[in-house]
């Protein structure tokens, strides 16, 4: 749990009775190699501190093909966000890569701590604005950037990704072919 309040402090530091609410919510939560979080078409429920693995979020068109949209490793949060605050459908699906130490809490009530806990609604939101802002870089790159560029960038945010994530998770990500890929580090290595 120290790991939680560490980051949560990196945003905003919080009391120690605001803490002390906090961490009666999360609860330990094991997650194994390919098994979900959440679905598409789900609602969500619950948020989520990593601790150790990978998790992907990715979405499927109906031809069955997956996109992956971001990986997340430790320490970050995730859940199924536009679902949590829209109470809408989920349309993101969350998979563990590899095996995943969670902290899991109710997403209602974590939030309803932001009415007395006046700290962790200033943590929450810094991390909201970082998460706007990442979002939105990602998709300029996406558009301005080359598949190289992209995946040199990718290496520098996800230094280990790929020691642990199949190659064709990473092409996805990147929005190539795995042929592409394996073109785009061949023309890294000959550099």
């Amino acid at each position: 749990m120290t790991e939680l309040k560490r980051y949560i402090d990196r945003f905003h530091p919080i009391s120690n009775n605001t803490w002390d609410q906090v961490n009666v919510l999360f609860v330990e939560k094991e997650l194994a190699k390919e098994e979900y979080f959440i679905r598409e078409n789900q609602h969500a429920k619950q948020v989520a501190f990593l601790k150790s693995g990978i998790i992907r979020a990715f979405f499927r068109k109906n031809d069955g093909k997956e996109y992956n949209k971001h990986f997340f490793q430790k320490p970050s949060f995730f859940g199924g966000y536009s679902s949590l605050i829209t109470g809408e459908v989920n349309l993101i699906n969350q998979q563990a890569l590899t095996d995943c130490s969670l902290l899991v809490a109710d997403y209602s009530k974590f939030c309803k701590l932001f009415e007395t806990c006046l700290d962790l609604e200033i943590a929450a939101r810094k991390l909201a604005e970082l998460n706007f802002v990442d979002k939105e870089n990602r998709e300029l790159e996406l558009v301005l950037l080359s598949a190289q560029e992209r995946y040199l960038l990718m290496q520098k945010r996800f230094p280990d990704l790929e020691q642990h994530v199949a190659q064709y998770h990473i092409a996805s990500y990147l929005g190539v072919t795995p042929t592409q890929l394996s073109r785009i580090r061949k023309n890294i290595a000959q550099r």
